[in-house]
């Protein structure tokens, strides 16, 4: 008997996690497809993958080790981030679900923006090491990083195979910008296996292949688009701009600041609009996973003694009524709906807020 026919195939994966969040971002927003990557499913798409191109059977090519490496945010700055903490943790129980081991670093700072550091360097070295103690038959890499070339040359020194999946797409997103992704052809060049995932997936004649179509999550999964981007929900938030360029701004909102497109503004003139204006708006995702403000509208703010208005920089509209024991200093404050028109109405205070404007009145309930 064939040796392949009778030993155990070891697989290890290892995530870009950067990478393989913006793929999916991809399918879900720009694909036809319409849905995220089912980690379950590329699971199942690389046992056969590994037992196709190593000549053997799937029950013998086991996923033995699976690492998921990425940058993210504090949990400070994330509790900021609408339910960025909540995502966080829905992605981290999907992740543990299917064995796969989390590597986090905090992301850094550099000219104002949040940038990974590190990540690549604690992905190859993670990946060689556990090669070496766990003897993989096959090493999965998902990425499409030329920087991984040395650790392909280094893990072939040990008669480790890789495996690369790799997609290569382009798009136009929002704000009309093209966006390319393309797979370093050295690193393709490199691997034992390389799979062109692209092509797998918009294959025709594999259309009906129920191992492709379990690489997108179906409707009833529960981990869905709802769950890991709640922002979804809409909620109007307010702030002020804090600065506006030739076709966008940006409005003020710790820590980095929120981008807006002239093409996101849904009530007012975006050449009319100016550093210090009120602005209301959604909160949405670009194609980095970055939060990014929606349906933006002009905020004409006025104040008189019939309804006097509090504003809460940036903070969410809440559709509820909240209420807090009166007594020294205490209030209630009730926010009823928005109203078709888009005004506000219902705000009231007990006793006088001292945030309202000297003068105002309190309107009577």
């Amino acid at each position: 008997m064939n040796e392949n026919h009778s030993k155990l195939n070891r697989i290890g994966v290892f995530y870009d996690g950067n990478y393989f969040l913006h793929v999916s971002n991809y399918y879900n927003y720009f694909h036809p497809r319409r849905s995220r990557l089912s980690i379950a499913g590329l699971h199942e798409f690389i046992r056969g993958q590994v037992a196709k191109e190593e000549g053997t059977e799937r029950r013998l090519c086991q996923i033995v080790d699976a690492h998921y490496f990425r940058g993210r945010l504090n949990a400070a700055e994330a509790s900021q981030r609408n339910n960025q903490l909540y995502n966080d943790r829905v992605f981290d129980d999907v992740l543990m679900n299917e064995g796969v081991t989390t590597h986090y670093l905090p992301l850094k700072s550099r000219s104002g923006k949040k940038e990974e550091k590190g990540i690549d360097v604690w992905l190859a070295l993670e990946a060689y090491e556990l090669s070496i103690h766990k003897r993989f038959n096959v090493v999965v890499l998902i990425t499409s990083d030329g920087d991984y070339v040395p650790l392909v040359r280094k893990l072939n020194t040990i008669g480790t195979r890789v495996m690369v999946l790799s997609w290569d797409f382009e798009y136009t997103d929002d704000s009309g910008q093209k966006m390319v992704t393309r797979t370093s052809q050295d690193l393709l060049d490199e691997v034992t296996y390389p799979v062109v995932m692209h092509q797998v997936i918009d294959d025709r004649v594999r259309r009906n292949d129920l191992l492709i179509n379990n690489l997108f999550l179906q409707s009833e999964n529960y981990y869905n688009v709802r769950e890991i981007h709640p922002v979804e929900a809409k909620l109007v938030n307010r702030g002020k701009i804090l600065s506006v360029k030739n076709g966008y701004g940006f409005i003020s909102l710790l820590p980095n600041n929120l981008f807006f497109h002239y093409t996101d503004v849904i009530e007012g003139d975006f050449n009319e609009m100016h550093e210090g204006d009120t602005v209301e708006y959604t909160l949405g995702r670009n194609t980095k996973g970055e939060d990014v403000a929606k349906n933006v509208r002009f905020v004409v703010e006025q104040q008189s003694a019939d309804a006097p208005r509090v504003e809460q920089e940036s903070a969410p509209v809440q559709q509820q009524e909240q209420e807090q024991p009166k007594g020294n200093g205490a209030q209630t404050v009730t926010v009823v709906k928005e109203q078709p028109g888009g005004v506000l109405h219902g705000i009231h205070l007990d006793p006088p807020c001292p945030e309202i404007k000297k003068g105002a009145e309190p309107s009577k309930e």
